[in-house]
């Protein structure tokens, strides 16, 4: 697909996600239901993009819902039972915008993303004049709010007495996290709490490099940890009292083996992608259940894929990114926190961390020009087996090598850059990743 990434569309307000590309994508997909729900993020364009979707949704005629300035999370909420549309680039710049779909809860997957490309090029005439949808403003901060708080209750403890300190990163966190941490009892901290689309307190996408000064006010600040937040408060990142960054992977097997062990289901699933440590196995394994692997992106997908074929999945995440199932279908990071917040309230984050084996872990590219890309995975997946033949390949997503002391290497074409991406995590990650960088550089220079 041209329109459609990883997650939905996203790009330059001035020159790909245009007013003119969404009312071309609001009429589209008006076609598909009678009601939507729309919210927008805190970026300076989306209010003229909300104007000129609501246009198009309505003239294909569907009545619209509009919830203002939201949490992406909080338009999937309240796209329950209906469709929704949300305008976000996530943690890209301030001149980014994009555009989410979403059917009663879950982000469309890529046969309904398809067919409202279809569609857009199609650019067929709007619904009869006398068929046009109505539009009205609504609220849905305080339900979700709730909603999350109330979720929340049936992990861990009582946050009466916990510090814990939120970097919003100006963007749509700040409307919900420190609020839904509050009304369970924590004493909050927020930064960067005000929206603000420019993103003046830190780049929107929260990482080691960009969260310095949070990190540094974290260790001085006496809490029990800090949580920070993306753009549009789809992501979490969490940084223990100490001011370390914890591994995003960690982040997975603690949550991923907590909802493993309180599921009660015979056949627990956690759906991750393929660059997701073998700690998440590790912990899962302990809590009885197992892990199914699906594409980045497409964690929606692959839960439905898990439960088609009779698992009952209990968690679903890639890297920064969670699903709560027994919450919604969504990615949630602000449910996140308030369940993370919880546990930690319990046990401490030290004690969730401590089962969870940590080894190195790094990812290089090895430059490879898009033509170049299937030819060189083609001949990966015979060369990787053959220089690694103890390990247990998968070649679904990429190939991926997981060996018996729970190392493992993937090697992936990346969808946006002329690379081919070696991730690794091992005792010796230094020399696994050069072992398969060389395969990967052999492969490109020999097709």
């Amino acid at each position: 697909m041209e329109l459609f990434g990883t997650a939905g569309i996203r790009g330059s307000s001035t020159d790909r996600v245009t007013p003119e590309l969404a009312l071309a994508v609001g009429r589209a997909a008006g076609v598909d239901a009678e009601e939507f729900v729309l919210g927008r993020d805190g970026r300076e364009t989306g209010g003229a993009l909300a104007d000129a979707m609501a246009a198009g949704l309505r003239s294909a005629g569907a009545d619209v819902r509009r919830v203002g300035v939201v949490p992406t999370p909080a338009l999937a909420f309240a796209s329950r039972g209906r469709r929704g549309v949300m305008l976000t680039a996530s943690h890209n710049p301030p001149q980014d915008n994009g555009i989410k779909l979403f059917d009663d809860g879950t982000e469309y997957d890529a046969g309904q993303e398809s067919t409202i490309e279809d569609r857009v090029a199609a650019d067929d005439p709007p619904a009869v004049w006398d068929a046009w949808g109505d539009a009205e403003n609504a609220d849905v901060l305080d339900e979700y709010r709730t909603a999350v708080a109330a979720y929340a209750r049936e992990f861990g403890a009582s946050l009466d007495g916990l510090k814990v300190v939120v970097d919003c990163g100006n963007g749509m966190g700040s409307v919900a996290t420190p609020h839904v941490l509050e009304s369970l009892g924590a004493e909050v901290v927020a930064l960067n709490a005000n929206v603000d689309g420019h993103f003046p307190g830190r780049p929107s996408k929260p990482t080691p490099e960009t969260l310095g000064d949070f990190t540094n006010f974290v260790a001085n600040a006496d809490c029990a940890f800090g949580v920070a937040h993306d753009g549009d408060a789809d992501r979490i990142v969490i940084v223990d009292a100490s001011s370390e960054v914890v591994h995003e992977d960690t982040v997975l097997a603690v949550l991923a083996e907590r909802y493993t062990r309180a599921s009660g289901a015979l056949d627990p699933v956690v759906v991750t992608t393929p660059n997701a440590s073998a700690r998440i196995d590790e912990r899962v394994r302990a809590a009885g259940g197992r892990v199914e692997r699906v594409r980045l992106g497409a964690l929606h997908e692959g839960i439905a894929s898990a439960e088609a074929a009779g698992g009952d999945v209990v968690y679903a995440a890639e890297p920064w990114k969670h699903i709560h199932p027994g919450f919604g279908g969504w990615i949630d990071g602000v449910a996140s926190a308030a369940v993370l917040s919880r546990l930690v309230a319990a046990e401490g984050l030290d004690a969730l961390r401590a089962p969870v084996t940590e080894r190195p872990y790094r990812k290089v590219s090895v430059d490879c020009p898009d033509e170049r890309k299937a030819a060189v995975m083609d001949a990966l997946e015979t060369e990787i087996p053959a220089a690694f033949p103890d390990a247990d390949i998968d070649t679904e997503y990429g190939v991926r090598a997981e060996f018996s002391d729970g190392s493992w290497t993937l090697v992936r074409p990346s969808g946006t850059e002329p690379y081919v991406r070696v991730y690794a995590e091992a005792d010796d990650v230094d020399a696994l990743v050069d072992d398969v960088a060389e395969l990967v550089e052999g492969a490109v220079a020999n097709t």
